[in-house]
């Protein structure tokens, strides 16, 4: 399909770009008789206040899940070190792993923990080149400002015959940037990419270094589903993650060349995009199918309101017109939580994880953790660990709390082991597995 670029250039929002969403202090606790759950009457894992402590849960357990604990024991090692900034993990079929780092670099890692050279051949797909901010080995043309950078990386549902990799990055555009995927070809020595082309690039451009999402990923039948941010600005960008003609805080769902499906909800629809899958996002950085073939997504709220869906076609998720939790400021982002023709989440979180990354485990390395969703937690700095029963969450772990450290992406290996990058200047992988 052909869309029109139109670029909006207005000054970014001040914030410390790399920040994650806000929350009140940790000190700030409430009862535990306030605590109780009205399923099962348990003290929940989170214990801390609220931030919008007059939102209420649309229905039982929607929050402040029980508390659960993995009873096998967990041995978490360091496979590799030294990773700049790395947002994404994905095993390939022989044990290694590609990564990619923010400034602009892809990097397999072996299976024994050998960090390579970054991956050479990708080609320009727009004017410009490497900015200054990307370094050098850079993916053209990307910027690495704020939030941006290159972002998530997968496979091709049919890698093993046609070795074809997509990857998502913010393009430096003229008059801001965009996330835009591309894909191309991984050579058999895994050392450069060819055949590389956008095949996806969201709509508006604005000049700002945030909120871009952005997860990739295959449904069952082979259609890539992209995630994709509000751009973060409360008057301009964040109004259009209700608009067909944005692709601000939307779902979107193509055809691995980029081509729109005709099945879409909004394809053929006059004034509206026909990739869009679904909207009212507000900044998606964990998307995965479940062994059903649903999607499920996890994004950030601001202070408070960061949400587990399922997004479904055609369906308003609510950003920012009902929502929960507030505005950095301590002002309301909106007076509802609900409202006609708009779905309430799964799940919320108040205070915030600050999610990044996501995997639905059907290993067999951890047989309790089967149909158990794992979400990376930034600012919260662990590894959210949910039990999931008939669609709703039955349980909240954290693990990795001990680190310290950014939990950028999570991803189950081909040993049925977890692998988790951290979001740090000298990043590592790390791998979870059972204590021998």
């Amino acid at each position: 399909m052909k869309r029109t670029q139109f670029v909006i250039a207005l000054a970014a929002s001040a914030i410390l770009a790399g920040t994650a969403c806000g929350q009140r202090p940790a000190a700030e606790q409430t009862s535990a008789a306030d605590q109780k759950t009205a399923a099962g009457q348990c003290t929940p894992l989170e214990t801390r206040a609220p931030n919008a402590a007059e939102q209420k849960p649309a229905f039982a357990g929607q929050t402040r899940a029980c508390g659960v604990k993995t009873t096998a024991a967990i041995e978490v090692s360091v496979l590799a070190k030294g990773l700049d900034r790395p947002w994404a993990v994905e095993p390939l079929p022989d044990g290694s792993f590609l990564v990619t780092e923010k400034p602009g670099r892809m990097r397999i890692v072996s299976a024994a923990g050998k960090v390579g050279e970054p991956i050479e051949g990708l080609t320009p797909v727009a004017q410009g080149g490497v900015t200054a901010e990307s370094g050098q080995g850079g993916l053209p043309p990307i910027t690495a400002r704020g939030q941006g950078g290159l972002l998530d990386v997968a496979l091709s549902p049919t890698f093993a015959k046609d070795r074809t990799v997509f990857w998502s990055f913010s393009e430096q555009r003229e008059g801001g940037s965009g996330t835009t995927v591309a894909r191309g070809v991984l050579s058999a020595d895994g050392r450069k990419l060819s055949d590389v082309r956008v095949i996806f690039r969201a709509m508006p451009t604005y000049n700002n270094g945030l909120h871009f999402g952005s997860r990739l990923a295959f449904a069952p039948d082979g259609k890539l589903f992209i995630t994709l941010g509000d751009r973060f600005d409360l008057r301009t960008m964040r109004p259009l993650a209700q608009s067909l003609e944005a692709h601000n805080g939307k779902v979107v769902r193509i055809n691995p060349d980029g081509t729109v499906p005709t099945d879409n909800p909004f394809a053929g629809k006059e004034g509206a995009l026909g990739d869009i899958w679904s909207i009212g996002h507000r900044n998606i950085q964990s998307a995965v199918f479940d062994d059903q073939g649903r999607l499920w997504t996890v994004e950030h709220g601001a202070r408070g309101g960061d949400e587990l869906n399922m997004p479904e076609k055609g369906k308003n998720y609510g950003w920012p017109v009902a929502t929960y939790g507030e505005e950095y400021s301590g002002q309301p982002i909106s007076d509802l939580t609900a409202k006609e023709g708009t779905e309430q989440p799964v799940y919320y979180w108040d205070p915030v994880i600050a999610p990044s990354g996501m995997e639905f485990y059907t290993g067999a390395a951890f047989p309790e953790w089967k149909g158990n969703i794992f979400v990376g937690g930034l600012a919260s700095q662990r590894l959210v660990r949910l039990v999931m029963k008939d669609g709703r969450v039955a349980g909240e772990e954290h693990l990795l709390t001990d680190r310290g450290s950014r939990i950028r992406d999570v991803r189950q290996g081909q040993d049925g082991f977890l692998y988790v990058v951290t979001d740090e200047s000298n990043g590592e992988l790390l791998r979870i597995s059972p204590k021998k």
